[in-house]
């Protein structure tokens, strides 16, 4: 299987949006210079390739449409910190290299089509052809979290202590030899509200 090119990945990163926009670009290319800088030609096939990118929207889905990688695969995970960055990990070998755009990347793919005055349209030529030199740095990095951590093993579930829901991947904490899932253990992300009889499991069917 050879490689896909730059048109056929941002062919396949376009399909779920209204038109390609500069981020999908990026993306798709520092997906390119990822593979590259780990010495992959090609997205390598299993689970080989892990990417934990550190922001969503349309640069995830050009990086992923590059890589192969995809949280449904569990080859791509997503620690948000509203940054156009990721780190792609050899899981055979542990090499973990973060990619990362040029500090003054706009202003440099401003000076590749100095007659284009509106940045957007700029970008979004300038991308394309840009030397990956010009567009990245990169920067070996070490994992806080093992590989086999984050990957964990199929097929284990453990029900909560506390709250009685299923637990998958091994994220559980274990305290006072109870194992317990991390919203019960650390906090959750939302607050339950008592909405009242307005909420029912037979309206919410019938919608």
């Amino acid at each position: 299987m050879s490689p896909k090119s730059l048109s056929e990945i941002l062919e396949m990163s376009a399909r779920d949006h209204p038109h390609l926009c500069p981020r999908q670009i990026l993306g798709a290319r520092m997906g390119q210079a990822g593979l590259g800088v780990l010495g992959f030609k090609q997205p390598p096939s299993g689970k080989r390739l892990l990417v934990i990118i550190e922001t969503d929207g349309c640069f995830l889905d050009g990086l992923s449409a590059a890589t192969g990688c995809t949280p449904g695969h569990r080859t791509l995970r997503i620690e948000d910190q509203g940054k156009t960055a990721a780190v792609f990990v050899d899981t055979a070998t542990g090499m973990a290299i973060r990619v990362a755009p040029q500090l003054d990347i706009r202003a440099r793919a401003g000076l590749r089509a100095p007659a284009e005055h509106r940045r957007y349209l700029a970008q979004l030529d300038a991308y394309r052809v840009m030397p990956v030199e010009e567009m990245f740095t990169f920067a070996p990095v070490r994992l806080h979290t093992s590989i086999d951590v984050i990957r964990s093993r199929p097929g284990v579930r453990v029900c909560c202590a506390s709250c009685g829901e299923e637990v998958m991947n091994e994220r559980t904490v274990l305290r006072d030899g109870a194992e317990l899932c991390l919203a019960c253990a650390h906090g959750r992300h939302y607050t339950p509200v008592d909405a009242g009889p307005a909420i029912c499991a037979g309206r919410i069917a019938s919608r």
